[in-house]
């Protein structure tokens, strides 16, 4: 493993020399375990720990089958789908992998007692299977997440409704979190070269989530002036909502829980801003009971902030906490985007704010190869840029994965795997001095 990471962080190994290395038997991996998936049977969400359900633990490497590859990981990053994975809900994932396991031999691979977990990485290709021709080792990449078999005509419009579409490192192990990952190639994209490897690591999910939830026509097709009110605008999801209705020319109205979240998203660009603790925003009266009167109070501080204009989009991906507000305050026929339900699955709200007013529900999961794509491409040209806030050693994934569990955290949380510090990968520096007060605007220290 030491001699791959010497061939990285040269800057100047060739195709030939990465081909000539010898890849490791095992490597290093955070996983959960099957045999502890009732470890926390008993307990809230929100005691259950992250720290001690995730295990960094080496794992056989597998060869890449048709159409896959073997990537050295530089860096990753923690998702909520980490989170979900490490407290073994809403179910535990090796469900996921036992049914991959029954489809094909490929599959196979993956239904095992243990589970690599991460659907972020940037790295540099290893190894590729047969019929992998647009990739080559010594490339350096990052990844998005869709798995897809393309066996059934569903996925041939738009490869998210593909009847066998997995999220790798959630639906399927050898995930990022670790020394070496296992991938389609199809997963594959450049990675932006003014980047570190740590920022090249983060925006993947989340930027190409937001992306299609937002921008593609199969989500929200926002255009320029669209009014979008985004829940939770200083974390991993709505940062990048944020950036990318300022790109494609909207107003974003940017919901936060903290002070110094509202300042990242005014420095983001942001004009219209609220802090819902500071201005006492309770959306549930109990468990049970929500609050129209709240609704209303929200609805009408959004139009103080527009200039007397309801929201055309809502980005939602909190789920049962804001569902209901989401619906009551979208304009006549605006849309509500949902990617995620962060704060319980079961959402309730009224039906004569929906269907009397026009108004659409939209499910949107993740991106297909095209939009993350895209969405990658913003990133590599410097208009939308990395959140990283902190960034953790492979060793410390479970506090990692703790931080974005309890909130604690803003922006993406990022993880080393074979980098051996911060600051490495950078291959493009004139971009990266254009951009360098935006990239770092989220880090800890700035705060």
């Amino acid at each position: 493993m030491k001699e791959i990471v010497n061939a990285i962080v040269s800057g100047s190994a060739r195709p030939g020399d990465y081909a000539s290395l010898a890849v490791p038997e095992s490597y290093r991996g955070v996983v959960v375990l099957k045999e502890e998936t009732q470890l926390f049977d008993g307990l809230a969400t929100a005691d259950k720990d992250p720290r001690k359900s995730l295990h960094l633990h080496d794992v056989p490497t597998p060869e890449p089958g048709i159409g896959e590859a073997l990537v050295a990981v530089m860096a990753s990053s923690v998702n909520y789908n980490t989170v979900w994975s490490s407290i073994f809900e809403p179910l535990p994932t090796f469900h996921f992998l036992e049914r991959y396991g029954r489809l094909n031999d490929l599959g196979k691979r993956h239904d095992l007692p243990f589970h690599v977990l991460g659907s972020d990485m940037s790295g540099v290709v290893l190894r590729t299977g047969p019929g992998v021709t647009a990739w080559k080792p010594g490339d350096e990449i990052v990844a998005h997440c869709l798995s897809v078999e393309l066996e059934s005509p569903d996925g041939h419009g738009d490869t998210m409704l593909d009847t066998e579409q997995r999220i790798w490192g959630f639906e399927t192990n050898y995930g990022g979190l670790a020394e070496l990952a296992l991938v389609k190639a199809n997963q594959l994209m450049p990675k932006p070269r003014h980047l570190t490897w740590e920022e090249a690591a983060s925006p993947g999910l989340v930027n190409s989530t937001a992306y299609r939830q937002l921008i593609s026509k199969n989500g929200a097709a926002m255009k320029p002036g669209d009014n979008v009110l985004i829940w939770g605008a200083g974390g991993g999801l709505g940062s990048y909502a944020t950036q990318l209705t300022l790109v494609g020319g909207g107003n974003p109205i940017c919901v936060v829980s903290s002070p110094d979240k509202a300042q990242i998203c005014r420095d983001m660009g942001a004009e219209a801003v609220i802090d819902r603790h500071a201005e006492g925003f309770r959306f549930w009266k109990d468990e049970r009971t929500q609050d129209p009167r709240e609704w209303k109070r929200f609805g009408k501080r959004i139009r103080e902030l527009t200039g007397g204009e309801d929201v055309d989009i809502v980005f939602e991906h909190p789920g049962r906490e804001t569902f209901g507000t989401s619906v009551y305050v979208t304009r006549r026929g605006g849309s509500i985007v949902t990617c995620a339900s962060t704060t319980g699955y079961l959402h309730e709200y009224d039906n004569r704010y929906l269907w009397m007013s026009l108004k659409r529900i939209i499910g949107s999961h993740f991106a297909n190869y095209r939009e993350a794509w895209e969405a990658n491409r913003l990133v590599a040209k410097g208009k939308v840029h990395p959140t990283v806030s902190v960034v953790y050693p492979l060793e410390e994934a479970g506090q990692a994965a703790y931080d974005v569990h309890r909130n604690l955290h803003r922006g993406k949380v990022g993880v080393l795997a074979l980098a051996p510090s911060e600051g490495l990968g950078v291959r493009d520096p004139e971009l990266r001095a254009r951009h360098l007060t935006s990239i770092n605007r989220f880090r800890a220290e700035n705060s």
